[in-house]
């Protein structure tokens, strides 16, 4: 079955997911009304789906504006067509701890073209209509308070979006956090590393909603070569801590780590620098998404 999109491509079905073809230049435009109803499952609901059917979450990352929006806009739906169960989408900010030099160089290239809070929530006010699966903002403490929490994640529920990572807020600091993302239904996914102790862990995973963010390794974001055996250690203590879903991210960019992490006990695999240096180094955003879309069919299988 084929269908156009308002992006200029053509979507062909093959196997599931779908194949991009170009057909006219896209200029990205603020939406003018919403096209359908945002879809009713969050990102828990989507684990104990899931889980149910026996299969393990697929949970890719792209920085948004990189290398415009309306190419964010296209991968957004590309990442969705191809089986993607949440995707998360990551807010650039000028001063971000926690990414390695991959996803801070597409967050200044975003930035120096004017990506900002405003225009991101305009374009995925838009599209998430049109997904089939949850979003999560992915976005630094800085801008939430520079916005305010409340006025912050009211706009989160109106968009549409299900999911929060905050990757540089600590827990004692989470309070007001939590409380305005339950009270607009907002899962506010809180993250775990291999030096957490597990005191302190425990509080973590008690605290998150969602899922628990399993850090796999030390250190900053970005693909490495091997995913560390105490990755298995990590989701046995946590699992013995809680019975929430567990999704491991941080250094998993080929489809063999995806494998090893789930046949480890993960309960979803997030894939970030990987996904975003696919857009990043395309000769042109068409050829970028169809990149994508094979990377993304890669990993995909991959968890099959």
């Amino acid at each position: 079955m084929a269908a156009t999109l308002k992006a200029g491509f053509f979507l062909q079905s093959k196997s599931g997911c779908h194949s991009l073809q170009r057909i006219k230049p896209f200029r990205f435009k603020p939406p003018m009304a919403t096209l359908a109803a945002v879809p009713a499952v969050g990102l828990s609901d989507t684990f104990s789906k899931l889980k149910r059917q026996g299969k393990v979450a697929f949970i890719p990352y792209i920085t948004a504006g990189d290398p415009d929006l309306s190419t964010t806009a296209q991968a957004l739906k590309v990442l969705d067509s191809c089986g993607s169960d949440i995707i998360e989408i990551g807010v650039p900010y000028s001063d971000p701890l926690a990414d390695g030099p991959v996803i801070q160089a597409a967050a200044t290239r975003s930035l120096a073209r004017g990506t900002n809070f405003d225009k991101i929530i305009a374009m995925l006010k838009d599209v998430i209509p049109q997904l089939s699966c949850p979003i999560a903002l992915f976005s630094y403490y800085n801008p939430i308070l520079k916005r305010g929490v409340q006025t912050f994640m009211t706009t989160l529920k109106d968009v549409g979006i299900h999911g929060l990572v905050v990757p540089d807020v600590p827990l004692e600091e989470t309070e007001i956090l939590r409380k305005e993302a339950v009270n607009n239904n907002v899962e506010l996914v809180l993250l775990t590393t291999p030096t957490t102790p597990i005191p302190r862990m425990k509080a973590i995973v008690e605290a998150s909603e969602g899922f628990v963010y399993l850090v796999s390794s030390v250190g900053v974001t970005g693909a490495r070569t091997s995913v560390s055996d105490k990755v298995q250690s990590l989701l046995h203590e946590i699992k013995e801590a809680t019975s929430k879903p567990v999704a491991v991210g941080f250094g998993i960019s080929k489809p063999e780590h995806v494998k090893q992490v789930a046949r480890w006990g993960a309960d979803g695999v997030i894939v970030g620098s990987a996904m975003v240096k696919v857009l990043a180094e395309a000769k042109s955003p068409e050829e970028g998404l169809k990149e994508l879309e094979n990377f993304t069919k890669s990993l995909k299988v991959a968890l099959l």
